[in-house]
């Protein structure tokens, strides 16, 4: 059975992530420092799986500790999802973002060299196509981000590839994901951020549920549908099986590969907003706001590229994916502290 450390596997993704290698035979290490994240996640795993991976409460940035679970854990693989990941507190908090997230990984690249572990999955994002000249979205396309966040995945990214140039017993993927929403059918796990979100759905999900007044749409004067921005939304649990799919390359000493993660489809805000009413069964209030500095009219995915050379396309409909994001929250009005 390989031996899967996860980085970040308390979180949003990893956790699903971290469900879907149990169930397909992996043996899972989880390291995490829940700075963003519940340790009530370990039992949620258990109700799903009856099995609780071993799990190190431990900072990437802590070059020391990590070094001790090397160690301890014979690792065949690791999926790096750690990192801090809010784009508005990185442009407040620049240096904050690139000491953690460049740090934690040049950290985690240094010991996977000296312990041997040449399978690497990195948790990249949609974000380093910056605003595209095109859609759907090509892995071939342009690189140029517009924040710090940003900044730093194309930075692991751009040290990923001359890494693997100059290793070549060392195998990366590059997973660039769109937006991930959803949550497991259970209702056991699902998205649960700190304070205000900052994505789409749970904001939508705690206008239902009551703990906000209305969603704020920036902007309906987009050349789309009805105006508002378009994205690829995906079932978290579609993302977390591609990174299960992508391992099977890596264990062909397969190099530097990149896919995108995302339906291919695009979805407005308005399209989303209508299909969780439908979820709910009930109106959601929403108001028209100015448009946000930064935001883009239209991001979607092409995904041929995961489908042909690892077997990847997305299950779940849009309906599917509100349907269990109101399931988790309604559920867990309060996420993982309720």
């Amino acid at each position: 059975m390989k031996r899967i450390l996860v980085t970040g596997g308390m979180g949003y993704i990893g956790s699903h992530t971290v469900v879907d290698l149990i169930e397909n035979n992996y043996e899972v290490i989880i390291v995490d420092n829940l700075s963003n994240s519940s340790k009530e996640v370990l039992n949620r795993i258990n109700k799903i799986t009856n099995h609780t991976p071993k799990f190190y409460e431990v900072d990437l940035c802590n070059y020391n500790d990590l070094e001790n679970i090397f160690k301890e854990e014979k690792i065949d693989a690791v999926i790096h999802f750690a990192g801090l990941k809010a784009v508005g507190e990185s442009v407040a908090k620049p240096l904050m973002y690139y000491q953690n997230n460049l740090i934690s990984t040049l950290n985690l690249i240094d010991l996977m060299e000296k312990y041997d572990v040449n399978n690497l999955v990195f948790s990249s994002s949609a974000t380093v196509y910056g605003d595209p000249v095109s859609v759907p979205i090509y892995e071939n396309f342009d690189l140029h981000v517009t924040n710090p966040y940003g900044r730093t995945k194309l930075m692991i990214e751009d040290i990923l590839r001359d890494y693997t140039n100059v290793h070549p017993k060392f195998n990366a993927a590059l997973l660039r994901y769109f937006n991930p929403i959803g949550a497991h059918k259970s209702g056991l796990m699902g998205e649960d951020p700190n304070g205000i979100p900052n994505n789409l759905m749970p904001y939508i999900t705690q206008v239902a549920i009551g703990k906000r007044e209305f969603l704020g749409v920036f902007g309906n004067d987009y050349n789309t549908v009805d105006g508002t921005g378009v994205r690829d939304y995906i079932h978290v649990c579609d993302l977390a099986h591609g990174h299960v799919l992508v391992l099977d390359k890596l264990f062909t000493n397969s190099g530097l590969v990149t896919y995108n993660l995302g339906t291919g489809n695009g979805y407005s805000v308005l399209q989303v907003h209508a299909a969780m009413e439908r979820a709910c069964g009930f109106k959601i209030p929403y108001k028209i706001l100015p448009r946000r500095d930064g935001d883009i009219a239209t991001c979607y995915a092409n995904c041929d590229k995961a489908e042909k050379e690892i077997g990847f396309k997305a299950q779940y409909t849009l309906d599917d994916m509100c349907r269990d994001s109101w399931n988790w929250q309604k559920n867990n009005p309060n996420g993982y502290k309720g």
